[in-house]
């Protein structure tokens, strides 16, 4: 399909939710994904600057992450808009996009809709070296931090303190203290903006539900890759999820299987397959945020040259950013 059908979906999910649409889609192929990042908010005040009168806008997602912090942003920048937000996950709306879904009013899951644990894993200058690429480091998952110390004290029955400093000494030892210290800011960093993205909905929980909606995706999960579906989502973490009507829901996977074929995503990026001959100049897009205002690309631009003599080809990326492709976005 076209970017023109894309419209044309976004339009109709528009008319059934009277609210503007929003796609903001992060690609995870191989070598070229995107990833939810600061660089997307001029895009968004683009499109929202783009856009007739807002009365709500629905964010359509499809994200496995990215940087925590850029979800406190990119609510604000749409809450200056639209007086009501909602998000729209037909899929995958994982870490960073399970943050921007607590600041909506209204999340909305169709029935393969998954979010995911906010527990981020943090690199520093001071994180442990990859044994397998010394030039890179290797990241620390905060809950692992804390489920050592814990393990030591839960399971190992270290109940003394000389033992729980000697255990914590040990960690230090693999782990560098900065790093360690990074990543206990990094704890706290995750719980704060959950709460204070919680805090933005028009109607938003009591204190002792925003705890518990907290602690379950930072601490209760107890693996970064838990996959969590709609009704574990409502029920169990305690979030407001609407489930789409039959219509709605078709809709929604629809543009959803737009994209994924837009962008091949979950397809290694293997340009080579289509070249003839070398060298080659190429582009390729690893993310997209189209609206009836337009479509802007995240694009990877380069050259391929096949160098070595066993056939191995070189593939070097030159340029990469956001760059606006049609519409009239300004």
């Amino acid at each position: 399909m076209s970017f023109a059908t894309r419209q044309a979906l976004m339009a109709e999910i528009a008319r059934r939710r009277e609210s503007k649409v929003i796609a903001y889609i992060t690609g995870d192929r191989e070598n070229v994904n995107t990833r939810i990042a600061p660089d997307v908010l001029p895009v968004f005040y683009r499109h929202l600057k783009s856009l007739p009168t807002i009365k709500r806008l629905d964010l359509f997602l499809y994200s496995r992450g990215g940087d925590v912090l850029t979800p406190w942003r990119l609510v604000h920048l749409i809450r200056e808009f639209a007086p009501e937000f909602a998000v729209l996950v037909p899929f995958r709306a994982y870490s960073a996009g399970t943050l921007v879904c607590l600041g909506a009013d209204e999340l909305v899951m169709g029935a393969m809709g998954e979010l995911g644990p906010i527990d981020p894993a943090v690199v520093n200058a001071f994180n442990p070296k990859d044994p397998l690429n010394p030039a890179a480091k290797l990241p620390v998952s905060v809950e692992d931090v804390y489920s050592f110390l814990a393990l030591a004290r839960e399971v190992a029955g270290l109940e003394k303190e000389d033992d729980r400093c000697k255990a914590f000494l040990l960690l230090a030892e693999k782990i560098h203290p900065l790093a360690l210290g990074n990543v206990h800011r990094n704890y706290l960093l995750v719980r704060s903006l959950a709460t204070k993205l919680l805090s933005l909905r028009r109607n938003p929980p009591p204190p002792q539900q925003v705890r518990h909606i907290v602690d379950s995706l930072t601490e209760k999960l107890y693996a970064h890759n838990h996959m969590i579906p709609r009704r574990e989502a409502a029920v169990e973490i305690g979030l407001s999820v609407t489930y789409p009507d039959p219509e709605l829901e078709t809709l929604l996977w629809r543009l959803f299987e737009d994209y994924q074929q837009e962008l091949l995503l979950d397809q290694p990026f293997n340009p080579v397959e289509t070249v003839r001959g070398f060298p080659v100049d190429f582009e390729v897009a690893g993310g997209l945020v189209e609206s009836e205002a337009g479509q802007e690309a995240y694009l990877f631009s380069g050259v391929m040259d096949q160098r070595d003599p066993d056939g191995q080809v070189n593939v070097n990326i030159l340029r990469q950013g956001w760059r606006r492709i049609s519409g009239g976005v300004v």
